[in-house]
Order: C-alpha cells, then sequence, then structure tokens
C-alpha cells in the first residue's frame, strides 16, 4: 500500500459513521442537558467578551476567546468549506450549521471542565482534557492518552495543513521564483523562511505573547473577510433566496447522497469549529475569571463566530457565484455538477478564489490568499500552544523536566515540511489528527457526566447567582460536590482569609 492508500485506510476506521453521529449526538445530548444554554444565555456571552481582565497568570475572557479562535478559523474555514461543497454537495452547508449549533453546547460542557480543572503550574494557568480526564475523571491513563494524541496531532499532523496553506498562499501572490533547491522555488524558500521567524518569534515568547498576537490580528482578519463576503452577497442579492433554498432542499435530498452531505458536513465542521474535538479546553483554562461556567459561555460563542459566520461566509460567496463543483461517486473524475474547469482542485482555496474574483478582479485572488495566510498562521500557533500545553501536562504528572525546547523544534520541523510538501494527502494526515482527539474526548466527557455532573453542577450554581443578582460570582467546588477542583478550592480559601 502506498502512504497516501495507508491514510485514506486509517481515515475510514477513525471518520466512520460512528464519529460522525457522536459528534451529532454529544452537541444534541448535551444542548438538552443544558436547556440549549447555547441560545439561553447568548446575551451573557457577549457581555462576557468585554468585561474580564487578564492577572500575572493568566490571560482574559477574550484573549482567551481569540487565541481559540485562531485555532478554529484556520485554512479550514475557506479550503475545507470548498472541500465540504466540493464532496458533499451545497447540502453540507447545513450540516456544518447544524454541527455548529449543536457543538456549542459541547463547546461549552467542555470549557467550562478545562477551567474547573485547570491547574496554576510554573507560574501560568494550565488545563485541558488531559487535565480533566485524570482531575475529574479520575482516569491518568486516559489523561495521558489524550496528551499523547494531541501533541502527536497538533505537533505533527495538524500544522503541516495549515503550513503548507500558507505557504501555497505566499507563492500564489509572488509565484514560485527559480528553483533553487530540490524542485523548490526562490519564493518559496522566502516564504518558508518568514514564516519560521514569525513563528519562532512568536512561539518562545508564551502564552502571554501568543495571546497579544491572536488579540490583534484574529478580529481584523475575520471581520475584514466576512465584510468581504457580504460585499460579494449583496452584489449577487437576487440570487440569495434560491442559494437558501438550495442549501436546504440538498441536505435532505442531496445531490451526493444524504451520507455524504451528513458526513462532509460534520467532517469539515468539527475540523473547523473544533467543537467536541478537545482543543478549545487548553485556552479557556488559561483565561482569568470569577466561575468556570463564565469561559464554558465565552468559547460556546466561539463556535457560532466559527461556523454560522466566517465558514457561512465562505459558502455563500461559492455559492451564490456558482464557483463550485460537486464531484460525482460512480467513477474517478465524474461531476454532479461542473460549473469550473474539471483540474480544479476542490480541497483547495480555489473555489473561494474564484467566487472574490468575480467581483473584486485580481485583488481577490491576493486577498483571498492573504486571508488564508492570516488564518493558517494563526491556527499554527494555537495547535503550538495545545501541544505545549500537553507536554506541560506529562511533566506536571511525571515530575520530569521540561520538554517545551524540543516541543517548539518540533513543531518549526512539521511546519518547514508542510510549506515545501507537495503531498496530495495532507489534509488526510490532519483529519486523523482531529478524528483521534475528538473519539477521546468526546466519549470522556460524557462519562464525565454520567459520574459527577461538574458541568451541569457549574451551570446551575451560576444562574442562581445570576437570579440573585450578584455582582461578583464565586465558585465553591466542595459545596456543588465536585472534587479534585484543587485550584478554585485554594482560591476560594484565600478569598475567606483576605475577608
Amino acid at each position: 500500500m502506498s502512504a497516501a492508500e495507508i491514510v485514506d485506510w486509517v481515515n475510514g476506521i477513525i471518520w466512520s459513521k460512528a464519529l460522525i453521529y457522536l459528534c451529532l449526538g454529544a452537541g444534541l445530548f448535551f444542548s438538552v442537558l443544558t436547556r440549549f444554554v447555547q441560545v439561553r444565555q447568548i446575551k451573557e456571552m457577549m457581555k462576557l467578551l468585554i468585561n474580564g481582565s487578564s492577572s500575572a497568570q493568566g490571560i482574559s475572557s477574550f484573549q482567551a476567546l481569540a487565541v481559540s479562535l485562531s485555532g478554529r478559523v484556520g485554512v479550514g474555514n475557506i479550503a475545507g468549506v470548498a472541500a465540504a461543497i466540493g464532496f458533499g454537495g451545497p447540502g453540507a452547508v447545513f450540516w456544518m450549521w447544524v454541527v455548529a449549533f449543536l457543538g456549542a453546547s459541547t463547546a461549552y460542557v467542555e470549557s467550562t471542565l478545562g477551567q474547573i480543572y485547570k491547574v496554576e503550574y510554573q507560574g501560568q494557568y494550565r488545563g485541558g482534557p488531559a487535565f480533566y480526564f485524570d482531575k475529574g475523571l479520575g482516569q491518568r491513563w486516559l489523561g495521558i492518552l489524550f496528551a499523547i494524541a494531541a501533541i502527536i496531532s497538533c505537533g505533527l499532523f495538524l500544522p503541516g495543513i495549515q503550513a503548507n496553506a500558507v505557504g501555497n498562499a505566499f507563492t500564489q501572490i509572488t509565484g514560485e521564483g527559480a528553483v533553487v533547491f530540490a524542485g523548490i522555488g526562490a519564493y518559496k524558500l522566502l516564504a518558508l523562511v518568514v514564516i519560521v521567524t514569525l513563528l519562532a518569534i512568536i512561539i518562545f515568547g508564551g502564552i502571554k505573547r501568543i495571546a497579544r498576537f491572536a488579540e490583534f490580528v484574529v478580529p481584523f482578519m475575520a471581520v475584514g473577510y466576512i465584510l468581504m463576503a457580504l460585499v460579494i452577497v449583496f452584489m449577487n442579492i437576487h440570487e440569495l433566496p434560491g442559494v437558501i433554498k438550495m442549501i436546504f432542499a440538498d441536505a435532505f435530498s442531496p445531490m451526493a447522497g444524504i451520507g455524504a452531505a451528513i458526513g462532509w458536513g460534520v467532517k469539515r465542521g468539527v475540523y473547523s469549529n473544533e467543537a467536541g474535538q478537545g482543543t478549545g479546553p487548553h485556552a479557556a483554562a488559561a483565561a482569568e475569571v470569577q466561575h468556570p461556567a463564565q469561559q464554558g459561555f465565552v468559547q460556546a460563542f466561539s463556535v457560532y463566530v466559527d461556523t454560522l459566520f466566517v465558514c457561512s461566509a465562505t459558502a455563500f460567496m461559492i455559492l451564490i457565484t456558482g464557483m463550485y463543483n460537486v464531484q460525482g461517486t460512480l467513477e474517478a473524475g465524474s461531476f454532479i455538477v461542473q460549473n469550473v474547469g474539471a483540474t480544479i482542485e476542490i480541497g483547495s482555496p480555489a473555489f473561494t478564489q474564484m467566487a472574490v474574483s468575480t467581483v473584486f478582479g485580481g485583488f481577490g485572488q491576493i486577498f483571498v490568499a492573504l486571508a488564508v495566510f492570516f488564518f493558517a498562521f494563526t491556527t499554527i500557533v494555537a495547535y503550538y500552544y495545545i501541544a505545549e500545553t500537553n507536554i506541560t501536562y506529562l511533566s506536571y504528572i511525571m515530575k520530569m523536566p521540561s520538554l517545551m525546547f524540543i516541543t517548539k523544534c518540533f513543531i518549526m520541523i512539521a511546519v518547514i515540511y508542510g510549506v515545501i510538501s507537495a503531498t496530495g494527502y495532507i489534509w488526510g494526515i490532519g483529519d486523523i489528527g482531529v478524528g483521534l482527539m475528538a473519539w477521546i474526548n468526546i466519549i470522556g466527557i460524557i462519562l464525565t457526566y454520567f459520574i459527577w455532573k461538574p458541568t451541569m453542577k457549574a451551570l446551575k450554581d451560576y444562574e442562581q447567582q445570576q437570579k440573585a443578582g450578584v455582582k461578583e460570582f464565586t465558585f465553591d467546588p466542595v459545596k456543588l460536590g465536585i472534587r479534585n477542583a484543587t485550584y478554585w478550592e485554594e482560591r476560594l480559601k484565600k478569598q475567606q482569609k483576605n475577608d
């Protein structure tokens, strides 16, 4: 078997229908249990984005949102949406919306867990699935398993996709240039030097520098991209009713079969918004908040920003301009719908670039290339932070020397490989990483609910304090029957002592 065939085979096992329905089922399960907190508390979500502050140990709620969004808003929002439409038909967009709406409740649960079971280690807040499986579920082996999966996925597998997109975006503007080494053009090598240098400056600066970078870049790039999409939709406003009708009709009687629409919609939806994947809780745990539920609310809102805003912007640009193909399932190279050239790569930013060019001409190509550059680069930074946090977890529980420098070097190597690689199965490698973490995390948070229900207790406690009109929220895990939330236990003792 070739490397590509092995990747496809592993992907077929990990991304079976079982995982697709597990993602949807978990979202529905937690939506019902929380009484659709993603709708009821949306006003509080908006309020918390503005309020809050950082500390010496942690970052603000907005910075945590920006860091997690830098991971969620990546090349999947441009190339991933194009792939969902190209392989699953326009109806895949509907299922991306569904997984985002339901997944917002999953994001609340996993991010609240990240806050409840965070620790203060070496002067910084750290947390995530590895920590809450260890401390909350009492299963250290599961924490170690997730940590290893996250380090491999975020440190090696996933950065390659983003780095490859960054390199391609750079050369889309400059061209390849003269070949200078191993078939690689001069401008691609220049892109490599720029990317690695910028990445080194940011990741060697720690979470504070990562947060400041994300806080500035993420809102700017997301708002600019959405505004561009609105212009394109407005210029083709007469097509909008037909596009919306097509999305909903195709979701249940899709061109490529309902399985393809659901499968690609959920797959690319989870890849993009990361709800249930277990990546969001790492940034959530780093936030300085009064109550764990607060950061759960903020992270639930980040799913809306990623999928309902940014992914929808891409989808509407592609569909409203008709710049897409839908691949058939009978034979290679066959199309159910063919509006553009058969040689256009489906899993790339090409559909988006062509859609933007219909209104903005040559500038559209440059704008999308720049968007890919920023989206992908910020995601690489977020992946590094996740890998770093899980290395920290292993150091924390095993009392072993820090491996941070080695982690930084490994992700730099992964980025270098991603920029210069031309392998067509790089997306498949990334999907394996996403699937591994999603399987472990979703099963783990469901088990945690059935055993201790910490997130439900935290939600009930927060909403009782809301109803009472308190100005300063408090969290007493012992009173709520939540065990091993040692950071919050010690924090409450210090507050009581000072009072």
